[in-house]
């Protein structure tokens, strides 16, 4: 062995040695074997001394090496091909005592003499390890860290050290001896007749072991897999480690007894079954544990080898010595095992299996089985059980008071532990046990911190955190921070024979004397013995009795009648008027002006005709003046709309027509049953426009239903018709609405309107108004759902022939279906099981169909027996999709796929929307106009409301106190709504 040479002379490099061989080879006989090759005694080299564990003199370093963070000087070389920072001990040192497992070995080195006489060179090991570990609950992950090992082939003697474990991980994995264990069964002393692992399945091989720990019964899973020799002769082999594995405290040492292992042998396989106590000692703390190995080897033989005499299918390999160390400082992992291979010994039965470890044992599947000595074992019902260990049955703590579920949260019964659950308004805190009320955002609008006019001049919007908006209420005018009152005298909006009064915000009209009414619409008192104008006479000469009054005193003639010209006696204005007494406008003079020549009044301007009214005229002329039963004459309003129905004379032959009077397709009928039109133009308003606010309705559960330009009002008792308390909620000049439905979560009504061709949505508060949220891409939207789970609606349009969805707000909006669609109408939504329904009243074709929220899955649930189903409805508590049939007369309902279909009531009117509540239906019905009610168990009609003002009603809906929150159904909950 050579020494430092920095200090000596330099060593020749290989080129130059090569280059003077030929030379040398030459005069060999000249040359001396230590001229040749320099080396030896004669060049100062130190020879170690034969044997095994021989180690150098200190050889004195000239430069420091520097290894990781140390710095040595000195080092000493062993025979066995160790290179270490401090001297070998002695073999009497540890023979009969320990292993040096904290020898600083610092490189093995590949040893060109064997020192051992015959008796095995050293075999070494180099390799990877990663792992993902859960120690006890707390994941830990490790990637390729270093694994070294140094086996002494001529005793069996195997080293192993892992560097960089992760300390908690390092600490747990000391008792896995097996880590290590399996250089010993590689290289294990082989006695007669016996082969140890290397000499069977060579440097390519795969190593799974399975190890159960106990008494927790922690899972872990080790491949090592052996990738052959590396260049310098050394086994590669890489190791994973996966699972989960018990918490060992730092500062704890393992202590594993001697054990005999039984390896089974069959073609390229190597089998093992084996159990393991270890000890974990801390002082004077002395803990037993156990764990349970399965091992499988498996390799290639190879084909061209030599047939192996005979084998044995079993052989034992001794463990005499086990040791295992972590050095935190170091942070490397340490294993030691002595190994011997060899038969089977008479006197070495297996000692018997523990029935907590071959599972034979009598414990309940939720105790924990604890193994004593020999076969003995204990049974203990796991935590959240109660009962002997062979018999275990859950425990409820809810029901004990054995949990900790704080105040405002709900304790819920688990199998073997429980749940707590916040109440509405409530989350958890950071213990997770202890419910916390949610504070609400600052709300400006709530506060009052918001710069509005006031409460009752403007009304503030929030828009989440501390940004809101103002907007003048009705009958005020401004930016919403600063709003003025109105005048809606000045814009005429009274009847010409009645007074307007001005109030802050609104206005109020009054008939005036001689006419009766509500001041909107003024018709002539007949009754009265005075005329018109000497009733106002009479009035206004009454009003002078009031302090300030500047009345204006019509003039009459001898009849009665108003004189053409009229002059106000304290003004001097002077106009002209009508018979009537209505002011000619633009005759108008001021006082000291010439008054105006007052004539007859003009005839009114008569209207030009209408299409429909040309069509007809056209038509009738055609017919000679008279057209016979059969043929088609054009059906018009009194100002000249085409009427939604069209029918073939006196014939049933019916159709829809839009405003325009282009048949609506799909919608032709056979006698017997008309089809339900629904107008696209809205009537005129002959009154003033009412505030287009909310009347907020009372607390507690009630039914919403749109009737042409207003959202009707109808409270529920029980599930009575509280018909004297029925009101108007919201109007809405110029629209006809048809479908309705509800937000429980944000309490906001929506609805789609045939004649604005929009959807719109207003919050069920004081003055709240109208949104319009969808006003493009539609032309007759009729039925509308919500789910208000995941905050969408879904939507049908009869004339585009679409069913589209987006969120509540109107944004991502998204097509479902465009195609296979006629006339849709009433659609309904599941959302606790995601579903979807619809109704096509194709007079062709009439049809119930069903996808996913997402337009997956669509295919057809009823399509015989059925005519024109207008309303859909999903009941939550039977879990039942039902409908009502304005063509077979029926409400039916049928399980969500279709099967299971049943008549609840076979002789409706004309049903058109319907809504599931509690155990009734209700719907509307266009022979009745109005909302009538069914029992569902009993199919019988139990009351109707019909409004005051006589017009078909459209869509209807429920609204409950409370919102469902998915999990379960409450008890009055109504999920959809058809229109």
């Amino acid at each position: 062995m050579e020494g430092d040479r920095v200090a000596g002379r330099p060593v020749l490099s290989s080129l130059p040695v090569l280059l003077l061989l030929p030379l040398l080879m030459s005069r060999a006989a000249a040359l001396h074997p230590d001229e040749l090759f320099p080396h030896g005694e004669s060049w100062g080299d130190q020879l170690l001394q034969e044997g095994d564990d021989e180690s150098s003199a200190v050889v004195k370093l000239a430069n420091p090496l520097h290894f990781y963070e140390a710095r040595f000087s000195n080092l000493y070389v062993g025979t066995n091909g160790i290179i270490s920072t401090q001297d070998f001990p002695r073999e009497t040192q540890y023979v009969d005592y320990d292993f040096p497992t904290d020898f600083p070995a610092m490189a093995p080195f590949l040893a060109d003499i064997d020192t051992s006489h015959g008796r095995g060179a050293p075999h070494r090991v180099n390799g990877k390890v990663s792992g993902h570990l859960h120690v006890g609950h707390t994941p830990v992950h490790f990637t390729d860290v270093d694994l070294h090992a140094y086996i002494v082939g001529n005793d069996g003697r195997a080293y192993t050290a892992i560097s960089h474990i992760p300390q908690p991980a390092a600490q747990a994995l000391l008792p896995l001896t097996p880590i290590g264990g399996l250089f010993g069964w590689l290289f294990a002393l082989e006695k007669p007749g016996s082969e140890n692992g290397f000499s069977l399945a060579g440097a390519a091989f795969t190593h799974d072991m399975e190890v159960t720990f106990y008494p927790g019964e922690e899972t872990v899973r080790i491949t090592q897999t052996a990738e052959g020799l590396d260049p310098e002769n050394y086994l590669s082999i890489k190791t994973n480690i996966q699972g989960q594995v018990p918490y060992v405290p730092a500062n704890f040492t393992a202590h594993i007894s001697p054990y005999k292992e039984l390896y089974h042998y069959s073609d390229s396989a190597v089998t093992s079954t084996s159990s393991r106590d270890y000890s974990l000692t801390f002082g004077a703390i002395n803990q037993t544990w156990s764990y349970r190995i399965h091992q499988n080897i498996t390799y290639q033989v190879c084909r061209h080898a030599p047939r192996r005499p005979s084998f044995p299918t079993t052989q034992q390999l001794n463990v005499d010595r086990v040791f295992a160390l972590y050095n935190d400082e170091e942070r490397v992992l340490r294993f030691a095992v002595t190994n011997q291979i060899g038969p089977v010994k008479e006197d070495s039965d297996p000692t018997p299996v523990n029935p907590c470890y071959d599972g034979s044992h009598m414990c309940d599947t939720t105790a924990r089985c604890h193994p004593g000595t020999g076969v003995d074992y204990t049974c203990e019902c796991a935590s959240g059980y109660q009962g002997d260990g062979r018999n275990c049955v859950d425990e409820n703590e809810c029901a004990t008071g054995f949990h900790r579920c704080g105040p405002n949260s709900v304790c819920i019964n688990l199998p073997g532990s429980y749940r707590c659950e916040c109440r509405s308004g409530y989350e958890f805190a950071d213990d997770r046990h202890t419910c916390i009320l949610i504070t609400p955002p600052a709300n400006p609008c709530e506060d009052g911190s918001h710069t509005c006019a006031a409460a009752g001049q403007a009304r503030c919007v929030h828009h989440g955190g501390s940004t809101f908006s103002c907007a003048c209420l009705p009958g005020y005018a401004g930016d919403g921070h600063q709003c003025t009152d109105v005048d809606e005298c000045s814009e005429n909006r009274c009847h010409p024979a009645a007074t307007c009064y001005n109030t802050p915000g609104s206005f109020s009209c009054r008939c005036q004397p001689g006419y009766y009414g509500d001041g909107f619409q003024c018709i002539p008192d007949s009754t009265s013995s005075q005329t018109p104008c000497e009733q106002q006479q009479r009035h206004a000469q009454a009003q002078y009795a009031y302090p300030g009054a500047r009345f204006h005193i019509p003039q009459c003639d001898e009849q009665g009648n108003f004189l053409p010209l009229q002059c106000h006696g304290s003004t001097g204005f002077c106009w002209c008027v009508d018979p009537d007494g209505h002011e000619v406008p633009g005759t108008q003079t001021p006082p000291g002006s010439t008054p105006p020549h007052c004539g007859p009044s003009p005839e009114p301007t008569q209207r030009p005709p209408t299409i429909c009214e040309r069509w007809r005229e056209n038509l009738l002329e055609h017919y000679g003046g008279t057209p016979r039963d059969d043929q088609y004459v054009p059906q018009c309003d009194d100002l000249g709309h085409f009427i939604p129905l069209q029918c073939h004379g006196k014939s049933d032959f019916c159709w829809c027509v839009d405003k325009d009077g282009r048949e609506v397709q799909g919608t032709r009928s056979q006698p017997g049953t008309t089809p339900a039109c629904i107008p696209t133009v809205a009537p005129p308003m002959v009154r003033p426009t009412p505030r287009p606010d909310v009347t907020p309705p009372s607390v507690g559960t009630f039914l919403l239903y749109t009737q042409g330009q207003q959202i009707g009002y109808l409270p529920l008792n029980g599930t009575r018709l509280q018909k004297d308390a029925a009101k108007t909620l919201l109007s809405l000049h110029g629209s006809i609405i048809v479908g309705i439905d509800y937000d429980c979560r944000e309490r906001m009504v929506y609805w789609t309107d045939v004649a604005g061709r929009t959807i719109s949505r207003a919050s069920l508060e004081l003055g709240a108004e109208p949104e319009t949220i969808v006003n493009s891409g539609l032309i007759s939207p009729e039925g509308l759902a919500i789910d208000h789970i995941r905050r969408t609606m879904y939507w049908t349009d009869s004339v585009l022939d679409k069913i589209e969805s987006a969120l509540l707000d109107g944004s991502e909006r998204k097509v479902l279906f465009y195609t296979d669609l006629v006339n849709p109408r009433a659609i309904a939504v599941d959302p606790i099981r995601g579903n979807l329904y619809w109704t096509d009243w194709n007079r062709e074709a009439p049809k119930i169909e069903t996808s996913s929220l997402d337009g997956e899955n669509r295919r057809i649930l009823i399509n015989t027996d059925i005519g024109l189903p207008n309303g859909l409805t999903f009941d939550p508590f039977s879990k039942l999709l039902c409908w009502a049939d304005a063509g077979t007369k029926k409400l039916e309902c049928t399980l969500p796929d279709g099967t299971g279909r049943r008549v609840i009531h076979n002789n409706l009117k004309y049903p058109f929307s319907i809504v599931s509540y509690a155990d009734h239906f209700y719907h509307t019905d266009w022979r009745r106009d109005g909302v009538v009610s069914v029992n569902k168990h009993s199919g019988q009609f139990t009351d109707e409301y019909l409004p005051e003002q006589r017009s078909h009603l459209y869509g209807i809906t429920a609204v409950y106190p409370y919102c469902p929150t998915g999990k379960k159904y409450a008890l009055g909950c109504s999920f959809k709504l058809a229109g």
